[in-house]
């Protein structure tokens, strides 16, 4: 295996974080976040994490209790689709189950064709890159495939991502293309764009999603280079893991412990991941469950037991 999962994990959400809130301007990175894509990713995730399972129930409870802050927003379906990344983790190792669960977490808002098309294009690539499967030549025929049959342009739109790159085309061409109507489907193909243009380069990734010329060529807002920046980010977090990203920028994140996505500091938000990913890989805490044990097996149990998928726990 090139990196391990939790590198992947890591590099996924921290990617998104990253890929929304950095603003390049010189030599001067800033990070910044004016539209807290992540916190219905956050909220998802802790559900994951308490559940074992996904419950669109509990997750809209938790959305519910966190109403004021997830307000209708200039771009909601940014949000949703960055909310569905958890569920792209969570069952990244079986297609089956990972369509599934991305059509049936998408049931908690407003059911649109452009939105769905996008969160299963993201999720499959995420997905691909996990199982380390993913190959830049066919990903996007992969992709299309996965969608299957639909009337939105984002098939047409990551075809013609495909030409661009067999061509060589600069980011310039790629913008000019991409700088029409429909803004969520140019936004997924100019991150797909930004992600296979520069594969193995997370930074160069992220920086050509958040370049200052997006403004003058698509006159487009802050919240298009965001949703841009975090959905590339995804990607080439999930691609390159954690070892892909520069440390200064992990370094600088954790030096300021800023609130991230709604939590008290980033290394919280990394924490969540890594529990994520426990639950996932099969950890069962001994301490969460402690009815289950007596008060003396309690004391000694210090150690969380391990076992594969579907053996503790039915996946």
């Amino acid at each position: 295996m090139r990196y391990s999962p939790i590198s992947r994990f890591r590099g996924t959400l921290l990617g998104a974080f990253l890929g929304e809130s950095l603003a390049s301007s010189g030599e001067i990175l800033q990070f910044q976040s004016y539209l807290d894509l992540g916190r219905m990713a956050v909220l998802g995730t802790q559900s994951l994490i308490a559940l074992g399972r996904l419950d669109l129930d509990d997750w809209i409870g938790r959305q519910q209790q966190e109403s004021p802050h997830l307000a209708a927003t200039d771009d909601i379906s940014t949000k949703i689709i960055i909310a569905t990344l958890p569920v792209a983790l969570f069952f990244h190792e079986n297609p089956i189950k990972l369509r599934q669960n991305l059509l049936h977490v998408l049931k908690i808002w407003e059911d649109d064709p452009v939105v769905r098309d996008g969160t299963l294009a993201v999720g499959y690539a995420i997905a691909l890159a996990l199982t380390e499967k993913l190959d830049p030549l066919t990903l996007i025929p992969q992709t299309i495939s996965f969608i299957g049959k639909t009337p939105t342009s984002i098939p047409k739109k990551l075809l013609r991502v495909q030409n661009l790159l067999e061509q060589g085309a600069g980011l310039s061409r790629a913008q000019a293309e991409f700088a029409r109507e429909e803004k969520l489907s140019n936004t997924i193909a100019m991150a797909f764009y930004c992600f296979l243009s520069t594969l193995e380069d997370f930074r160069l990734a992220i920086l050509q999603a958040t370049h200052k010329s997006n403004f003058k060529v698509q006159d487009a807002t802050l919240v298009s280079s965001q949703a841009t920046g975090a959905i590339t980010g995804a990607l080439s977090g999930a691609y390159n893991g954690t070892g892909g990203i520069p440390v200064n920028w992990q370094v600088l994140l954790l030096q300021r412990n800023s609130p991230a996505w709604g939590l008290t500091s980033f290394s919280q938000m990394l924490k969540l991941t890594d529990a994520l990913l426990a639950v996932w890989s099969g950890v069962y805490d001994l301490a969460l469950n402690p009815r289950e044990l007596t008060e003396e097996e309690c004391e000694v149990a210090l150690l969380s037991v391990y076992a594969a998928p579907r053996v503790i726990r039915s996946r």
